[in-house]
């Protein structure tokens, strides 16, 4: 056999058992996650009625499965008003997010003014100003959206200044070298590189924008699944108190994959750089 054959036959078996490695690589994220969350519910399935503990306290999931099917038209009903929310809360935390972060990305002197206050007002516990807001905008929707949207921009601000900050250097030469505009720039060059970074800041802000319409349902709602989460364990029916937690994590889930699914599309349509392992 020649080397050319040999090379060429090397190169052919190489192929397929790369394939191979993708795939069980891919198959092995896929079922990793699905298998530690079965193997966390089995245990508790058999644990919790072992342990003796009492139902007011723990249920096992058979139980919370139990209380979501008796009970879902009611969670459901209860889960719009959440869902709404958390929905205008992640749209007006992504706006302003997205435009502070571009504004302290385009000048030093805005991000000296800006910068350290958003990190000072970032650090104080934000369960501790949940009463203010209500004080500030009453007990209603816009206390809520103003506590989401508080809690929820500052990932978004960050990940888009870091981003936009981020631009190769030579790209930037590049567009200097054929006399673009800034403008030019930005469309062309900034902003989709910038784009990973955006939606990292994205995926963060609406996992944060669910926490901050819950919360706000605890303290100022008479609907939504705060709310029914707040009632149900002051009653001590922990069942239901769990569906309700877990239909708000069906929701925060859904909405993340969305996200993802949204930055899959952008990505690929603008070109950007697909951050590594990321959709591998």
């Amino acid at each position: 056999m020649s080397i050319a054959a040999a090379d060429k036959t090397t190169a052919t078996e190489t192929v397929p058992r790369a394939g191979r490695r993708w795939r069980l690589g891919g198959l092995r994220r896929l079922i990793l996650a699905p298998l530690f969350f079965l193997a966390v519910m089995v245990a508790l399935e058999i644990g919790v009625p072992l342990s003796g503990v009492s139902s007011m306290t723990m249920v096992p999931p058979s139980a919370v499965i139990e209380a979501l099917q008796q009970h879902y038209a009611i969670l459901l009903q209860q889960a719009v008003p959440t869902l709404k929310e958390v929905v205008m809360g992640f749209a007006l935390a992504s706006l302003l997010g997205i435009v502070l972060g571009a504004a302290i990305a385009s000048s030093e002197r805005v991000r000296q003014a800006l910068y350290p206050n958003m990190v000072f007002f970032q650090v104080i516990p934000k369960i501790a100003l949940a009463p203010l807001f209500i004080v500030w905008l009453g007990v209603g929707t816009p206390s809520r959206l103003a506590f989401a949207v508080f809690i929820a921009f500052f990932p978004i601000a960050v990940s888009t200044a870091t981003g936009l900050s981020s631009t190769s250097r030579d790209a930037l030469r590049l567009c200097r070298s054929l006399t673009a505009s800034p403008w030019q720039t930005f469309l062309a060059v900034r902003f989709p590189y910038a784009v990973p970074y955006i939606f990292a800041g994205l995926k963060v802000g609406v996992t944060m924008s669910v926490i901050g319409i819950v919360v706000g349902e605890f303290v100022t709602a008479q609907a939504g699944l705060g709310y029914i989460v707040m009632f149900t364990s002051s009653a001590a029916e922990t069942a239901l108190a769990l569906s309700a937690i877990l239909l708000l994590c069906g929701i925060g889930v859904g909405l993340f994959l969305l996200v993802s699914l949204a930055e899959f599309v952008v990505v690929r349509r603008l070109g950007a750089p697909i951050p590594a392992g990321e959709f591998a």
